[in-house]
């Protein structure tokens, strides 16, 4: 059994919109003073406050008369609210995440509900303190007999309700396919695959960009704390949606796509971040998504029974002829063809790249091994494949 999420969103009444909005708020709420409580009792007294220490002080201050509404809502997604802090300091503390961050009303905000929270009749959701159901638009139902384990509700930036529903559902692998690709990735066409292909880059990002510069332009003269200047923030909040919505839909029915078509997917390991150092392509590197793609291939082929391969991020797949194995000493990025100077042959850069990575990821898969080139200054030859076992 795996554990998937089916995402829907849906139009709250009036009351439910209340009590969903003062159940975020006192979720924003916990979730900041227990920051505060663990950051001043770590820099005061160099003490380390965890989870059972934050839950008590909870207890405490729903006893406290200014505090008195936090009783007015379900008790459970406070306490999801600090078990997601806890998560977030294991993570800092683990060197995977920067230092938590207080929650922003402008940002929306979210809330859990275990199975303590809410009911699941009829296919049909009631939420803890609300005598009606949610009232969701099934764009896709979830499988028959199954009930949800976990339910998160957000308001977005842009004012969407959304509500996710984790379910457990048996997911059957795919049929074997004799097909196997390589995929470059890259800023003008998005994909270039080892059959020859070149997938477009839908460039989101820039296509709404004259509409988020007006927006923004807007915001900018609105003077702050006034109506006006809210109602220009929710525009600006939603033409950001419509570029996540417009990127998000494009990847996965790509991601979708590949993996229903090859059995073996072979890409790089690209070191996105450091990549987005570069100040001249950072806006080009975030609006392909490259980190999104590859997570999404990721566990799409855990999913579906498929095998994905990453190669080392130093193979020199672009500058490695694809025919005979020469290496060029330079290749710089406006070059997007070359003719090897060994064997004369002409090269599309990125399709090149594409079936060098299709070729090592199979190495990879057969050997089990990481191929990375050796250190030593090229000549001209052919890098012998350095393979270390895991």
């Amino acid at each position: 059994m795996t554990q998937k999420a089916f995402k829907y969103r849906f139009y709250p009444t009036p009351d439910q919109e209340s009590l969903l909005r003062r159940t975020l708020g006192c979720t924003r709420l916990v979730y900041n003073r227990a920051l505060t409580a663990r950051t001043e009792a770590w820099y005061e007294r160099q003490e380390r406050v965890g989870y059972n220490q934050t839950s008590s002080l909870l207890t405490d201050w729903k006893k406290q008369d200014e505090l008195d509404f936090l009783n007015d809502v379900s008790s459970v997604p406070l306490q999801q609210g600090l078990r997601h802090l806890q998560t977030a300091f294991s993570n800092f503390f683990a060197g995977r995440a920067q230092y938590p961050n207080f929650k922003k009303k402008r940002n929306g905000g979210s809330a859990e509900f275990t199975k303590a929270a809410f009911k699941w009749r009829d296919g049909k959701l009631f939420l803890a303190k609300s005598l009606e159901p949610l009232n969701i638009r099934w764009s896709r139902a979830i499988p028959e007999s199954a009930e949800p384990s976990t339910v998160t509700v957000k308001l977005s930036p842009s004012g969407r309700w959304t509500v996710s529903l984790l379910v457990d559902v048996e997911i059957r692998p795919l049929p074997g396919s004799p097909n196997v690709v390589g995929i470059d990735l890259g800023i003008t066409s998005l994909l270039a695959l080892s059959t020859g292909v070149h997938v477009a880059n839908p460039k989101g990002f820039k296509a709404k960009r004259a509409k988020l510069r007006i927006a923004e332009k807007a915001l900018s003269r609105k003077q702050n704390v006034s109506n006006n200047r809210y109602k220009a923030r929710l525009k600006v909040a939603k033409v950001h949606a419509e570029i996540s919505d417009a990127r998000q839909d494009f990847l996965h029915k790509l991601t979708t796509r590949l993996v229903r078509e090859n059995q073996t997917i072979a890409v790089e390991d690209l070191a996105v971040k450091n990549m987005m150092k570069n100040r001249k392509l950072a806006l080009s590197i975030s609006d392909a998504s490259w980190g999104e793609l590859v997570r999404q291939l990721e566990y799409k082929c855990d999913w579906y029974g498929r095998t994905l391969v990453k190669i080392d991020r130093w193979f020199p797949s672009s500058k490695r002829c694809g025919n005979c194995g020469h290496i060029v000493d330079r290749l710089p990025l406006n070059v997007r063809e070359w003719d090897c100077p060994k064997c004369g042959i002409r090269h599309d850069r990125d399709i090149n790249a594409a079936q060098n990575i299709l070729a090592a990821g199979l190495a990879v898969k057969v050997c089990g091994a990481n191929v990375r080139p050796d250190r030593h200054k090229s000549d001209g030859s052919c890098y012998e494949a350095e393979i270390s076992r895991k």
